[in-house]
């Protein structure tokens, strides 16, 4: 019943106004023009883990310890406003704005243009938190992402099988132990060339987390798409 609500509500929840100013806006638009091109963007980043640089180029980190993906893209720093739209979907239910950082981020991946996986994955909740939640936030961004490239999303090869405390207050090593061995696949990727979809990318725990698993499960690539990434 509640998913069901959750679905009522991403089907009308534009009102013709901007979602961060108010504004009208034309046809189904959720950003005004204005509000559109203030959105943060990041000028350089790592080619491999998107980490924001001064220059473009390959972290240090990555350098000394090439994470098991081939490429991250993330569409935005996480700062203002992304940051309100992000924790709008995940902690107040406004399940619209995962259809605009789905869209936002399918704009930025065919302006880069990104190479086509075969298929999108996106981060599995725990069967615990989708309860509480409602809904896998990255789920529905990958929905509108899937829609706007053509791809297929695959949500039932990876599941999350152990209930992890919130990332928020964990340092980098901390967070790479919370969540070993929290995901397991349910079979081998179907396909060679796989996009895994989250939300926010902060130490990028989760993200290799998974992506070590899919290679290790027979996938030959392995991208991570994501809105934004922690600065």
């Amino acid at each position: 019943m509640i998913m069901d609500g959750l679905r009522r509500q991403l089907a009308v929840w534009h009102t013709g106004q901007c979602v961060l100013c108010g504004t009208s806006t034309h046809g189904a638009e959720a950003l005004c023009t204005p509000c559109r091109a203030d959105l943060p963007r990041t000028a350089a980043c790592c080619k491999q883990c998107a980490t924001p640089l001064a220059a473009q180029g390959v972290c240090g980190r990555c350098q000394r310890n090439p994470p098991p993906y081939h490429h991250a893209r993330a569409a935005f720093p996480f700062l203002a406003p992304v940051d309100f739209l992000i924790h709008g979907m995940k902690f107040t239910q406004r399940l619209g704005y995962a259809r605009l950082l789905g869209d936002l981020l399918a704009d930025f991946l065919m302006n880069v243009q990104a190479e086509t996986p075969d298929v999108i994955i996106p981060v599995p909740l725990h069967s615990a938190r989708l309860r509480q939640r409602g809904y896998n936030q990255a789920l529905e961004i990958a929905r509108s992402v899937a829609a706007e490239l053509s791809v297929d999303i695959d949500y039932r090869t990876c599941v999350r099988t152990r209930a992890t405390p919130s990332q928020v207050s964990l340092d980098a090593r901390l967070r790479r132990r919370n969540v070993k061995g929290a995901f397991e696949l349910v079979r081998s990727p179907q396909c060679r060339h796989v996009a895994v979809v989250d939300d926010v990318m902060t130490t990028g725990s989760t993200v290799s987390e998974i992506a070590g698993l899919l290679r290790r499960g027979g996938a030959d690539r392995v991208d991570v798409w994501v809105c934004a990434r922690a600065v």
